[in-house]
């Protein structure tokens, strides 16, 4: 996969790889996310890519990555909530 949002490559961690299995989400979905979701720092290149995506029952989805060199995918968060 490939962001063109970020224009690096996207690479998906085992961990990510599960829970996307658990939660019914694709590469098209994440990819999704990480074009055009919002976007929250989370500090030192660690990022949360978020969306809420109509026709699923368990918003807000959430991308959690790493923005380096390329984007590593972490893990695919459901229900997520973002803090203040």
């Amino acid at each position: 996969m490939h962001s063109q949002r970020f224009d690096l490559p996207v690479v998906l961690t085992e961990h990510a790889k599960l829970r996307m299995a658990e939660r019914r989400i694709d590469d098209a979905l994440v990819l999704e996310i990480i074009e055009t979701g919002s976007l929250k720092d989370a500090g030192r290149s660690h990022y949360w890519l978020y969306k809420h995506v109509g026709e699923r029952d368990d918003n807000l989805l959430c991308v959690a990555a790493v923005i380096d060199n390329v984007v590593v995918v972490k893990t695919i968060m459901h229900h997520w909530e973002p803090t203040p």
